[in-house]
């Protein structure tokens, strides 16, 4: 069976995935076809990343050079001005580049075409395996493959990362990026050999990048059946390829572990790039195994602690609650709290431009942004449970398929949050951008209605009665609904 074979499934699957579809008689469906010209072109896509890894080698130490210049330079120079702009001023412009431009859309790339970023362009992961290639090669030990570490990472980073106002900032900016650069090229320098340690297991985005990559409507298509064939063909003795984040290509299903970087094209005959339903993953893929740490990063982090990070600096809320505990604190005399000023690289510290947090304002900082995320995570997690329940027996695989349907909603809010920053540098250089709510607007909308799909073909998966499918979908309408609001509080309300 050849690659094109393969790919031609994933075609056929893709038409299974769109509405509408009704099943072709059976004598239709096994009759073999020739590949289409767009199934050609992926193919033939494919085979350029492969045939071209020492043009990609290079773009990544370009990348590598511009992303030390832009993180390092700027925190050795004075804040800029107010009368500064970002095409004058180099600090601004990197705080652009990165959380106006860079951040937003490396999340928007993965939805769109897998996670090329991490293969093709990321300096961390080039860095990573640069010196995994001439390190020590240990074994990577247990601790390092938690399943744990993306939900725990991302969590520990979102709130760092506001504590110290990484956004603001290029101190920060430099510590947060710089010191996660450091760990990739010292995990790197460890473990493994000629492999991207850090990106499989440790990266802060390493899960979100994952979820994200879900959606993509392009990705290398493994077929078992060509593989097999291959090994017992002339291709048993394959020359081996090196997979550096550690996938296990002959049993890949999904995009969340590949980094598109093409190595892999054509291997055995049976790897291709190759389209697919956007709705593919999701469905058919991601409910065959449980795994309760994309469950937490779902529901606890996209959701929760992310919606906490954005909403804490507007929210009346924390206004609130700030000065009824600095009120009960000066009735007591216990003034510390309020006078406490720790370092930058602790709280935010940069009285020259009357940017200041106190002891107060870092522990109701974390303490909101706990709340919103129980808040959220815990009526979501609710809903969910009502949705599985309703199809029949409790089972937690069902539950855990839920939350994969709400990775539309929860990828959205994210980059709305993130995209603020690029809208309020740009209402600062005098842009008005009066299109920007509608275009939230409709981003919101649009991807409340993909989540609520996919929940209800999810729920399709589990029993013929529309009225219990119906049931399920709407107990899914509403965790959606819940998710989608907190976003729409942060955009409209405050």
């Amino acid at each position: 069976m050849s690659a094109f074979d393969a790919v031609e499934r994933d075609r056929r699957a893709l038409e299974r995935d769109q509405p509408g579809f009704e099943p072709k008689a059976m004598a239709e469906e096994v009759l073999p076809r020739r590949p289409t010209a767009a199934v050609r072109l992926f193919f033939e896509a494919g085979e350029w990343l492969r045939q071209r890894q020492s043009l990609i080698q290079r773009i990544q130490w370009a990348v590598v050079f511009a992303y030390v210049l832009l993180v390092a330079v700027p925190a050795f120079l004075p804040l800029p001005a107010r009368t500064a702009h970002i095409w004058s001023n180099l600090t601004l412009f990197a705080q652009f580049a990165f959380w106006g431009i860079w951040w937003p859309f490396v999340l928007l790339s993965m939805a769109l075409v897998g996670r090329a970023w991490c293969g093709l362009f990321c300096p961390e992961g080039a860095l990573s395996e640069a010196a995994s290639r001439f390190g020590r090669g240990h074994a990577v030990p247990r601790w390092i493959a938690w399943k744990g570490w993306p939900f725990v990472a991302f969590v520990c980073t979102t709130i760092y990362g506001q504590m110290i106002s990484v956004y603001q900032y290029p101190k920060p900016a430099l510590l947060i990026l710089g010191g996660s650069t450091a760990g990739a090229i010292l995990v790197g320098y460890l473990y493994g050999r000629n492999k991207r340690v850090w990106c499989r297991y440790l990266c802060p985005v390493n899960g979100v990048f994952g979820l994200l990559a879900k959606l993509a409507p392009v990705h290398f298509k493994v077929d078992p059946a060509a593989w097999t064939q291959s090994r017992l063909s002339g291709h048993a003795h394959a020359k081996a390829i090196n997979c550096a984040p550690l996938v296990p290509i002959r049993t890949m299903r999904g995009a969340s572990d590949c980094h598109m970087c093409g190595r892999c094209s054509d291997f055995r005959g049976a790897v291709s790039l190759a389209p697919r339903g956007p709705n593919h993953e999701i469905v058919h893929v991601a409910g065959s195994t449980s795994k309760p740490a994309e469950t937490l990063l779902i529901i606890f982090g996209l959701l929760g602690v992310a919606t906490g990070a954005f909403h804490w600096s507007v929210s009346p809320w924390f206004v609130a609650l700030k000065q009824a505990v600095a009120e009960w604190l000066i009735d007591r005399d216990l003034l510390w709290p309020l006078r406490l000023q720790p370092p930058w690289w602790i709280l935010t510290d940069y009285p020259e431009v009357n940017d200041q947090l106190t002891f107060l304002d870092g522990a109701l900082l974390v303490a909101y942004i706990a709340a919103t995320a129980a808040a959220i995570g815990g009526a979501i997690s609710l809903c969910l449970w009502a949705a599985a329940r309703s199809l029949g027996p409790w089972p937690a695989a069902r539950f855990h398929h839920f939350a994969q349907s709400l990775i539309p909603i929860a990828a959205c809010g994210v980059f709305i949050g993130l995209s603020a920053t690029t809208v309020t540098m740009l209402h600062g250089e005098g842009l008005a951008l009066g299109y920007v709510g509608l275009l939230r607007g409709a981003l919101l909308v649009g991807s409340a209605l993909w989540s609520l799909w996919l929940g209800w073909r999810i729920a399709g998966l589990s029993t013929t009665d529309i009225f219990r499918r119906a049931a399920a979908t709407g107990l899914v309408g509403l965790a959606v609904l819940i998710g989608a609001g907190g976003w729409a509080v942060f955009l409209w309300v405050w």
